[in-house]
């Protein structure tokens, strides 16, 4: 298995209220590169955070390197628009970090982006790939395009409480700075991506629409980010078989809405529950609250997770948090998780983990 990441920024991320890193920007802005670090590493080697919430939430990532750590698999992180360097080794397809999604063009070079990442991804030697993403304000952004689509269907949060209303009212406001309607760009995905997305959906579609082109098996690896990259696809007229697979949490959030949306867009979906509730440590504990939910190919790797291995998974998960400093019964070290200027409760959080 071949797990392709693109990450990348958006300055969507810096509205007040939409992400909890809004307290201390520059944090956030390197959590994607700490993402990866992780992932590649299995902690951040120069990126200077570690994303963990307040209560010890963990980012996703430490989910999926357990699963890289227990089961192996390929890594390809591509650079979709970072703001701040990673130490990890990148696929550079000259993306630049995405505008805020109240100017009037959010991703100039959509179309750009998206024929490169087509072009990268046609080229995969690999005969199926997971795809990831990781970008702060990402289900933003997500239901930006969704709603530029025409698509009734909602995003996930990080936060147990989806604060679903407070996102509409800023793609309300980047929908009219666009000069767009809902549905305005049904018949232009990739205009929808350039008014009121962000730089990883242009570039995780036009991976996806190379690979599927290729004959290449193609799994979205994550929640309701994945499914506006599947809407974009769908109404880009790529009709090849599709899935989705995410977590029991953004599941759990979603109902029945996900299944059906996945039903319109034509996209297989796989859910996996990864056993948290079965566990003490603070870390699954909160997954099991409701926080971050799904990210940084986290959905995809579990599902790819034989059952027999699973509480293995759980188990390397545990290690992965201590490794990252967080306590098993009290939840971050604060040293561990942000630099010494900065507060805690600046760490920041990416794809789905949006407030």
């Amino acid at each position: 298995m071949h797990v392709i990441l693109p990450a990348g920024t958006t300055e969507t991320a810096l509205i007040d209220g939409i992400s909890a890193a809004g307290a201390a920007p520059a944090l956030m802005e390197h959590t994607p590169s700490a993402d990866v670090e992780i992932l590649e590493y299995g902690e951040p080697t120069i990126a200077p955070v570690t994303p963990v919430s307040p209560t010890g939430c963990p980012t996703p990532a430490a989910v999926t390197r357990a699963a890289r750590e227990e089961i192996g698999f390929g890594l390809s992180v591509v650079d979709a628009g970072l703001a701040q360097p990673t130490g990890a080794p990148t696929v550079d397809l000259g993306v630049e970090p995405g505008a805020d999604v109240r100017e009037p063009v959010a991703v100039p070079e959509a179309e750009a982006v998206f024929d490169r990442a087509h072009a990268f991804g046609a080229s995969l030697p690999d005969d199926e790939v997971l795809i990831g993403e990781t970008i702060p304000g990402g289900t933003t952004t997500a239901l930006g395009v969704l709603t530029a689509l025409g698509e009734p269907a909602g995003v996930s949060s990080s936060l147990p409480q989806n604060p679903i209303e407070r996102k509409r009212r800023v793609v309300d406001e980047a929908l009219a700075a666009s000069d767009l309607e809902p549905g305005g760009c049904t018949d232009r995905p990739l205009e929808a991506i350039r008014a009121v997305g962000d730089p990883v959906q242009a570039t995780v579609s036009g991976i996806a629409a190379g690979a599927l082109e290729a004959g290449i098996d193609v799994t979205l690896a994550g929640g309701t980010q994945m499914v506006a990259v599947a809407a974009v696809l769908r109404h880009a007229d790529v009709d090849d078989p599709l899935s989705i697979a995410t977590t029991s949490f953004v599941a759990d959030e979603q109902g029945e809405q996900l299944g059906e949306v996945c039903y319109r867009l034509n996209c297989d979906l796989t859910v996996t529950d990864p056993g948290f509730d079965e566990r003490d440590h603070v870390a699954a504990e909160r997954y099991c609250a409701g926080e971050a939910k799904e990210g940084v190919g986290m959905g995809g790797a579990l599902s790819v997770v034989p059952d027999d291995r699973m509480t293995d998974v759980v188990d390397r998960f545990e290690a992965v948090c201590d490794r990252l400093g967080i306590d098993a019964e009290t939840g971050a070290d604060t040293e561990a998780a942000t630099p010494p200027s900065e507060s805690n409760t600046a760490t920041a959080p990416e794809g789905d983990r949006e407030p």
